[in-house]
């Protein structure tokens, strides 16, 4: 019998990525005199066309906006890889490779796509309400899950019997207990795997506006994949690299090859007592003047920083109020610190004044003594539904009631803000106002890590009480050299000679000299800060603009249009694996990734599309486009209200983007 993925996966069609080599670069001896090549090309090439503004052509292979002829690069300059993209032996200066390759970050200087993502000052954050799709949908949603159940343990009756050692992990052997449970490892056998093609794709390069698939298929019904030896490159709307800063060149890669030369790959700098290093300590500091606090701990890695700092900020006697969709990482520090814990409505300021009423009122259980301690823990920005918190409600709620607020802003530190200092700097809030702030560095600051940031004898005290500084290791210098690079290209340094305590009470504001490294020298675009608000502005334009559009083509999203994760609900489950295997069967590959239960409410299977900065306008066009035509075949459009043709979104992309919130 054929493999179900021969049924359903449509005919591979060669990606337009993988560029032939015409035969004059066959002789071209290395890497580097090419690239250089093209950007003297691209030289001549905007010297006859003064048209600047062209955005990248959508997921071109040329060496910039204009269309280079092979005239244009006449020399012996070499690309001996089978894809057309070269990789030089030894890597070439930033200047050199940022005008040859917009395979990382794609090239747009039309200044009309950009956005200033700020909340408008005196309005309340816009309250959403899901929209529920038809009835059928719901359904035939049901009725599939049904169906998937009855097969499956028919399945497994007569598996058992006729093919037992299949089921070896499921039965008991010998005197001894089944190391599976057959009820808990149902759905993964017989729901999840059916479709795990969909999912832990192996990836090779650098996550950037595109990112290179390693091909892989199986032959036992996706128990198990082999590798094909073929790779396919695709326009990556998948990663959470909001700012484009994981790029293999520029500043930020300058830098933190300097950082190797120094210090190497593995060693940690110079080890300080209690083993953090000089290269933390400096980081640690920067990370305190970026968001505004008085100092700031680093740990080696963001779940790890939610459940080891928890533990130590409440314990027994205390108790911590959580947001009902907060991260796995939360919920599992609450859980480490056996203090008590209740939940309340996701972003729901009626259901948390409700509880703060009662919870204050009624103190601990049984003895009714106060609490010694209320915390109460918030995502600045929600992964899975593309909300944003509302902080102003939070903030007067905060006054009233007196507690302590830890906001986790791993996805919006970076993201959000006209200066990207996350929530707060959307909303305006004074970041003193807020007790502990926590973020991760593997998003926006493409690097690896999380830090804590509040008061000094607040940090002071979880130094020492945390378990991550007890046990965990220092971070290595090149991670904590790739976030210092690109924290301070997106606040700038300051040319000025004031100190860094005049600027840190100008905040927002930029770094002062020497809240970085001597060694760290940025191009001029980075150390001023122009590159970085620019990010900022563009990623903010793309978010809004895929946002709106999808609305506008009739699809149902999830979230604030201000968000740079876009949920697109799919509803039902067997519709996620067509709609992942479409999209990358596309003449143009879009890599996506499509999300179900247990990390969604059963009914609500979703495509989480995450913007970039490094996207262009063009790209976004792609991406609606294939929506467009994918979402006709499948059935998804199931929003009430207008509905615009895909060329009108196209041309009215910026009215769309500037347009108020209805």
């Amino acid at each position: 019998m054929p493999s179900p993925i021969a049924l359903t996966t449509p005919p591979r069609q060669e990606s337009i990525f993988k560029k032939r080599s015409p035969s004059y670069l066959t002789a071209m001896r290395s890497a580097q005199s090419y690239l250089i090549a093209l950007s003297e090309a691209d030289a001549r090439a905007r010297s006859r066309d003064s048209a600047s503004t062209m955005s990248t052509p959508a997921l071109s292979l040329s060496s910039t906006a204009t269309t280079l002829s092979e005239e244009d690069v006449v020399n012996d300059a070499p690309c001996d890889n089978s894809d057309g993209l070269a990789f030089p032996t030894t890597p070439p200066t930033s200047e050199q490779f940022s005008s040859a390759n917009h395979l990382q970050f794609g090239f747009c200087a039309n200044e009309n796509y950009r956005y200033k993502s700020a909340h408008k000052a005196g309005t309340q954050l816009k309250e959403l309400h899901e929209q529920d799709p038809p009835y059928y949908i719901l359904l035939t949603t049901y009725l599939g899950y049904l169906f998937l159940i009855c097969i499956g343990h028919i399945r497994d009756f007569f598996g058992k019997r006729f093919h037992p050692k299949f089921y070896g992990h499921l039965l008991p052997f010998d005197g001894y207990a089944p190391l599976n449970s057959d009820f808990d490892s149902f759905y993964t056998r017989r729901f999840k795997t059916r479709i795990d093609d969909c999912f832990a794709a192996p990836v090779t390069g650098v996550p950037g506006r595109t990112i290179a698939l390693l091909d892989r298929d199986s032959d036992d019904y996706n128990n198990s994949f082999f590798l094909t030896g073929t790779t396919t490159r695709g326009l990556n709307i998948s990663s959470y690299n909001y700012l484009g800063f994981a790029s293999a060149q520029g500043g930020c890669a300058d830098a933190v090859e300097e950082s190797l030369r120094r210090y190497g790959a593995s060693s940690c700098g110079a080890l300080l007592e209690g083993g953090s290093s000089e290269v933390q300590m400096t980081a640690e500091a920067l990370v305190a003047s970026f968001v505004g606090q008085e100092d700031a701990l680093i740990s080696s890695m963001g779940f790890a920083t939610n459940s080891t700092i928890i533990p130590a900020l409440v314990s027994k006697g205390c108790l911590v109020i959580s947001d009902e969709l907060n991260h796995a990482s939360i919920r599992f520090g609450v859980r480490l610190s056996g203090t008590n814990i209740r939940m309340f409505k996701h972003n729901n300021m009626k259901s948390l004044e409700s509880l703060l009423r009662e919870v204050i009122s009624q103190g601990q259980p049984k003895t009714h003594r106060p609490w010694k301690k209320i915390l109460l823990i918030v995502e600045g920005l929600y992964s899975m539904e593309g909300t944003l918190l509302n902080l102003p409600g939070i903030m007067e709620l905060k006054k009233k009631y007196k507690f302590s607020l830890f906001i986790d802003e791993a996805h919006s530190i970076g993201a959000l803000g006209p200066n990207g200092r996350g929530v707060v700097d959307y909303f305006g809030v004074n970041p003193r106002e807020i007790d502990i702030l926590m973020g991760t560095f593997t998003k926006s600051f493409g690097a690896a890590g999380g830090y804590i940031a509040g008061s000094k004898t607040l940090i002071d005290r979880l130094r020492l009480r945390g378990h991550g500084g007890a046990y965990a290791e220092s971070m290595t210098p090149p991670v904590l050299t790739q976030i210092m690079a690109s924290m301070a290209s997106i606040m700038g340094v300051s040319p000025s000679t004031s100190s860094a305590l005049e600027l840190a009470q100008h905040h927002p504001g930029p770094a002062h000299p020497c809240q970085l490294p001597a060694w760290i020298d940025l191009p001029p675009s980075l150390r001023d800060g122009s590159e970085g608000r620019m990010r900022l502005r563009r990623i903010a334009f793309n978010a809004r603009y895929l946002s709106r559009g999808l609305a506008k083509l009739g699809f149902i999203t999830y979230g604030h249009t201000d968000s740079p994760i876009v949920p697109l609900l799919l509803y039902n489950t067997g519709k996620m694996c067509v709609f992942h295997r479409m999209m990358r069967a596309r003449k143009t590959p879009i890599v996506v990734v499509v999300v179900a239960y247990p990390a969604t409410p059963l009914v609500t299977s979703r495509v989480r599309f995450c913007v970039s900065a490094s996207h262009t306008k063009d790209d976004i066009d792609t991406v609606l486009r294939a929506c467009n035509e994918i979402g006709d075949v499948l059935d998804l459009k199931h929003l009430p209200g207008e509905r615009w043709p895909l060329e009108r979104i196209f041309n009215s992309a910026v009215e769309l983007v500037n347009m108020e919130d209805e």
